[in-house]
Order: C-alpha cells, then structure tokens, then sequence
C-alpha cells in the first residue's frame, strides 16, 4: 500500500477515528525526547491523555478557552 491509498482510506475515517490516527502518527515522530520529562510529570501527562480519550467531550477548542478565559477576567476585574 503507498502513501496515497493510506491517505485516501484515512479520510474515510470518522474524525474521532481520524483523530486517533493524527495522535498515533504524530506520537511516533516524538521518538527521541529533546527534553528530560520527571516520572510524576510523565505520569500526569499520560493521565491527562487518558482522561481527554475517554471523554472527548471534555476538550474545547482556542477560541472557546479564550474566549472563556476573557469573559473570566473581565468579570473577575469589574467586580
């Protein structure tokens, strides 16, 4: 199978489905650490995937955390 045919079937995918791939793919070029990461550090992060992959519905998009995080400090500096 090319790159193409992949690619092709790929986009057939749901965009869940399509977005675990994208995470999958984009994990195996992290290969090599650039960067020490602490075991507690590592295990949060991992913790943190496991949480957003079990509840994608958790996750909310830039514009709606800044949009979020905006309105939070405008009140927060009016009261």
């Amino acid at each position: 199978m090319n790159v193409e045919t992949i690619t092709e079937q790929a986009l057939k995918l749901t965009p869940a489905s399509r977005a675990y791939v994208a995470e999958i793919l984009l994990e195996s070029l992290d290969y090599e650490e650039d960067f020490i990461v602490s075991e507690e550090w590592r295990q949060e992060i991992q913790k943190r995937c496991k949480e957003a992959d079990a509840n994608p519905s958790l996750l909310i998009d830039g514009e709606q955390f800044m949009f979020r995080a905006e309105t939070t400090l405008f009140m927060k500096h009016i009261l």
